[in-house]
């Protein structure tokens, strides 16, 4: 396999890394997972989430890097803007955070390329995602919810047994599921 076909993947969660990694595989891409979700809350919740992350990167058996977990770092970046609607102002400055970390890992690691899976949820607005994307050199955007990617996470969580989680991930987000809830 050619060098260039080397692939650093953010992911958010194993349900949104399967169908994208597996789409990529299948392109010929050798891809490495880069979870970086320093966004988590609580931090079982990120164990949790690292944990099938891992038994993902295990079954397809590739490699997995783990950033270092800052959730108070990740607090002060979107300060202000906690009560900001999913995909509101407070989502850009979360992607803008895990993208600049996905891409710094991408250089540190000699990565030509690197992408994200947060582009597969039907919670997240992919164009938004490619603006930030496209301030780094290495980064393709691939928008992950096309061919069914959103109902294939669904299919693939149930046949690998990954745990599918009800919220993004943030406490602002938790605080709004439950709210949605009641």
């Amino acid at each position: 396999m050619s060098e260039n076909k080397k692939i650093l993947v953010h992911t958010c969660c194993a349900p949104c890394a399967a169908p994208s990694g597996e789409r990529l595989i299948l392109h010929g891409y050798e891809v490495t997972l880069f979870f970086s979700n320093s966004n988590i809350y609580p931090k079982e919740e990120y164990d949790k989430r690292l944990f099938y992350a891992k038994k993902l990167a295990s079954f397809w058996n590739v490699i997995i890097e783990e950033d270092q977990y800052d959730h108070p770092e990740w607090i002060k970046v979107v300060k202000g803007l906690e009560n900001e609607p999913e995909k509101g102002a407070r989502c850009v400055k979360c992607f803008e955070f895990s993208i600049k970390r996905t891409a710094e890992m991408a250089d540190r690691l000699d990565f030509p390329a690197f992408t994200t899976t947060l582009t597969l949820s039907p919670h997240k607005i992919s164009k938004m995602i490619f603006e930030i994307g496209k301030q780094y050199d290495k980064y393709i955007p691939f928008d992950f919810k096309k061919e069914d990617g959103f109902l294939k996470s669904i299919q693939l969580s149930r046949e690998y047994d990954l745990y599918r989680q009800n919220y993004c991930g943030c406490e602002f987000s938790l605080r709004d599921n439950r709210k949605k809830k009641n």
